[in-house]
């Protein structure tokens, strides 16, 4: 999205008032940053002349804030006119639409707090994939006169600030006057075996305005190359809908993400997508060391050396007539204690188990745990939940912990927890060993990966969503994170190279560990993840020569829709021989 200046904002914002205005009643926002916190940058009289311009929909690690967490703050100043105020008195007000933030955001207008998402710490909680709406009254605003927007962010890590999304302020009711979509040949956006297909994009007008401008059509690789830029003159009526269709030819196989805009002299409306093209056909080979195998071995070999000493303390206040629920604690590689959550069927039998394995910084709890026709441990790795005795480098900093020596390096452990959750479950007598499953999300989906590549005879389906710790050259290339924190290490580490840290990677890198999977795998994958992007996931994917399926959702980022977990299961159930519609 174009940024304009506060005094092009200000022009717009005029010469609209002196027309019919309706839906043209929104705009883009200009915004202003600065590092740190102070309560007072909420307030419209603070001079923020000497902060710096920023663009919204793109992290601030992406615009030379690299490496930077914690809090910082975004402003903007709208001028709006009060021959607009019967218009918004009758919508209520307007709406700000910042985007998606990472990690949690206060929102101010004139210096009131007008909407928060997540929490700030002390008691933090992130809600970094969650798009932003946050309600201005009438009463608020400060007509013919600067209206001070200013929005207090927190990043615990990674990427932070507003990304992903453009920014918007608008009358509510007219933000969604003209909507933009795109239809593709597959609903899932991935379009396989084809030279060329046709793109469409379809406006629509739901107000009384009439509209004349453009529709323009950018693409740009995962990696960041720009395809040439497309764009078709539109006339938009009162009511009505058009379509005009892009013509995409020759196209490589890969990912792509794409920006469908109707512009006219004073608006702009945006659509953000993505797609597919023959994504198993990515070429991006396994770079194992030339040690991987001997690597592993000898990691397994320690691990079975460790005494386990499985202790299960029955958890009363949470078993019921269907199940029994207990800690567990266990013994893992260089004697790390872990634990997890145990659940079994309360009734004679032997049932087939999951190993439910978390995401990067989670915590794994008992209301995880699997009701019905299965026994499921929930693990917590080391670093993770209640196994931070022996081993807690925290976050950030757990990607890199011990990451200059392959022996020791935090993921080397961490895959052999997995392995000992596996011993785990198979000590147990309720559990049929013939029909044992390992999932995850996330840092999940890679030890689950990881899991099924280490003990490929011990498990019988694997189910890795948005897989992470895959493809590292070329992860570092299609996100900014943990690409940002490796090389803010390689820089401040005396002694440290990029080659050194890639050869670390590459033994848990799980593209050279897809190959040894025996188990069926069902894979999941958002086509809008910038976190785990599914070039990083298919990289993996690639690699099987197992019984393998991707389910594919065009626009999600790195959360899945709910009813992700409810296909995850049926699939499940159905290869174990049980009925797929009982939950």
């Amino acid at each position: 999205m174009k940024r304009q200046c506060p005094m092009s904002f200000l022009l717009s914002i005029i010469l609209l008032a002196a027309i019919p205005l309706t839906g043209q009643n929104m705009a883009p926002l200009s915004w202003k940053f600065r590092t740190g916190d102070s309560l007072e940058w909420a307030m419209p009289v603070y001079d923020d002349s000497g902060w710096k311009p920023i663009q919204s929909g793109t992290a601030w690690e992406k615009q030379g804030y690299i490496g930077y967490d914690g809090y910082a703050w975004y402003r903007a100043t709208v001028h709006i006119p009060s021959s607009i105020r019967k218009r918004a008195e009758k919508e209520g007000g307007f709406l700000l639409r910042p985007g998606r933030i990472d990690d949690a955001d206060v929102a101010y207008f004139n210096g009131g707090e007008i909407g928060r998402t997540g929490s700030l710490p002390p008691d933090y909680a992130g809600m970094w994939d969650t798009p932003r709406e946050y309600f201005i009254p009438v009463h608020m605003v400060r007509w013919d006169g600067p209206n001070v927007i200013a929005i207090r962010v927190y990043d615990a890590g990674g990427d932070g600030g507003l990304w992903g999304m453009p920014s918007e302020f608008a009358v509510r009711g007219y933000a969604d006057q003209v909507k933009v979509a795109v239809r593709l040949p597959e609903k899932n956006h991935v379009v396989r075996g084809l030279r060329a297909f046709d793109l469409s994009v379809a406006i629509s007008n739901d107000g009384e305005d009439a509209f004349k401008g453009k529709i323009e059509l950018d693409v740009k690789t995962d990696f960041g190359d720009p395809l040439p830029s497309l764009s078709k003159s539109l006339a938009l009526g009162k009511k009505g809908s058009k379509t005009v269709t892009f013509r995409m030819k020759n196209l490589k196989p890969g990912f792509y993400n794409a920006i469908a805009r109707y512009k006219t002299a004073s608006y702009s409306k945006e659509h953000r997508f993505a797609f597919g093209v023959d994504p198993e056909k990515i070429v991006s080979p396994p770079d194992p060391p030339s040690d991987f195998q001997a690597y592993w071995d000898r990691a397994r070999r320690e691990l079975a050396a460790v005494d386990p000493r499985f202790r299960v303390i029955r958890v009363d206040s949470l078993c019921d007539e269907d199940r029994n629920v207990y800690l567990v604690e266990m013994r893992s590689l260089q004697n790390a204690l872990i634990r997890g959550w145990y659940a079994a069927p309360n009734r004679p039998g032997r049932f087939p188990a999951i190993l439910h394995v978390q995401g990067y910084s989670s915590v794994m709890k008992p209301e995880y745990l699997d009701r019905g026709d299965f026994a499921s441990l929930c693990l917590n790795v080391r670093g993770h939940g209640n196994s931070t005795d022996n081993v807690n480098p925290g976050f950030p900093g757990y990607l890199l912990y011990q990451l200059a020596d392959p022996e020791f390096y935090i993921y080397r452990g961490a895959y052999m927890d997995c392995l000992r959750g596996l011993d785990f479950l198979f000590s147990r007598p309720e559990v049929d060993t013939t029909r044992v499953a390992v999932e995850g999300q996330s840092q999940g989906g890679a030890l689950s990966f990881a899991t099924a590549a280490l003990a490929p005879d011990r498990v019988h389906a694997c189910i890795p969503g948005v897989p992470f710790l895959s493809d590292f050259p070329d992860y570092f290339k299609v996100a900014s994170w943990p690409g940002n924190e490796v090389t803010q290490w390689v820089e401040t580490t005396p002694g440290m190279t990029w080659e050194r840290a890639f050869h670390t990677l590459s033994y848990i890198d799980i593209k050279n560990l897809a190959g040894w999977v025996k188990a069926p795998v069902l894979m999941t994958v958002g086509l809008m993840d910038v976190t785990c992007p599914p070039h990083i996931n298919f990289a993996a994917y690639n690699q099987l020569s197992v019984p393998r399926e991707a389910v594919i959702y065009p626009y999600s980022g790195h959360s899945v829709p709910p009813e992700n977990w409810g296909l995850r299961m049926a699939w499940l159930r159905k290869r174990f021989g049980l009925n797929p519609e009982i939950r």
